[in-house]
Parts: structure tokens; sequence; C-alpha cells
């Protein structure tokens, strides 16, 4: 059985550098924002689902999700975000426990930004926030996503508060540190994680 460490963490706050510096010391990595991409592909039964429900205007010329224009959708009215959370987070899911039970190391990197949100943090052994101050989200996704300051704090408004997210932490990874510095975080983690897996997995024997 697999030591799963949840990784999470709100917008723009560095989750994806964190998993890259994971990534790139070869732990193995399960990352739901890639599958959520992939359920909703052009010809997956949920981006027909979306699509005779919001219309043509979702999608781009070449046939993909316009996601900008689903955002604004979503944040428009409540109950499109309701309904789109019940039909995407079921297949995003199913998905990624599949991936996890046939994920054969030790442990795995599971990277979850709706975490809090969606009540998972129980699937995981262990939780790592990345946390990032809100002024600094707002100025990232901005930049990032091309958005007014005020659709970026509205953004961040929606999902779970900083203080939830670090309520719920085992570990916890400030993205205010410098590139080296992070590098070092993440190397001390494999190790703990390491001797965790280690003692996780002789109790299940």
């Amino acid at each position: 059985m697999t030591y799963i460490v949840a990784l999470t963490g709100g917008i723009a706050s560095g989750k994806s550098t964190v998993a890259d510096l994971f990534a790139a010391k070869n732990i193995a990595i399960i990352d739901a924002d890639v599958i959520a991409r992939e359920v909703v592909e052009p010809g997956q039964p949920a981006l027909v689902a979306m699509k005779e429900r919001f219309g043509q205007k979702i999608l781009l010329a070449d046939g993909t999700l316009d996601r900008k224009q689903l955002r604004s959708i979503i944040f428009s009215e409540a109950q499109h975000k309701t309904w789109l959370n019940a039909l995407l987070h079921p297949l995003i899911q199913q998905k990624t426990q599949l991936q996890i039970a046939q994920c054969s190391a030790e442990w795995c990197l599971w990277v979850v930004p709706l975490l809090v949100e969606n009540q998972l943090q129980h699937l995981a052994q262990r939780v790592v926030v990345v946390d990032s101050d809100e002024a600094r989200q707002i100025e990232r996704v901005c930049k990032r996503d091309n958005v007014s300051h005020q659709e970026a704090l509205a953004i961040i408004r929606a999902q779970a508060t900083r203080e939830q997210r670090l309520a719920i932490a085992d570990d916890i990874i400030d993205n205010n540190l410098s590139k080296s510095a992070l590098d070092e975080k993440v190397s001390q983690l494999i190790l703990a994680y390491n001797q965790l897996a280690a003692d996780y997995k002789g109790r299940h024997l």
C-alpha cells in the first residue's frame, strides 16, 4: 500500500513549483490538475455534458475548453459551480484513485488544490501545505491569468482560507523562500517521508 502525501495550497501559491522540485528528485507525482484537464479533453463525456449545459461559447475554435469563459460563467452563478463540481469531482477522484492504486513507489505526492474545499484530507496519510500570503497570490494570478485585481481576489475568496489550509497541515512550505531554500526544504521533507512511508509499510505488512 502506497503512503500518500497530499500537497495543497491556494491558487498561485506555488504548488506547481514545489511539485516540480519533488518530481526532479524522482518522486512519483499524481496531479489532480493534470487529471482535471484530461477529463475535459475533446471527446470526453464531461466536455459533452458541459457543452450541452453552457453552449458552444465554452469552446475555443479548436474544440478545446475555453477555461477563461467557463470561469466567468461559474463565478456568475453559484448553481453553475455546484453543477460543474458534481460532474467533474467524481471523475477526477475516480481517475486519481486508479493512479494511486497503480503506483509502485513507497510513497507518492498527490497534488490536489481543492483538498480542503472537497474535504479529501482523510484520503492521505500526510498533508503538506504550500503557504503564500494573499497579496503575493493576487499579484501572481493577475500576471499569470491576465485578470484584474478584483477578479483575482474573487477567485481567492472562493477557495478555502489560508487559515483553513494551515489548520490541516502536517508540514508547511513557505513559498516566500528563495529557490535554493525551497529546494533544501523539499529535500528535508523527502527524507522525512521516506522514513514515514517505511514505517507505514512495516505496520501494514
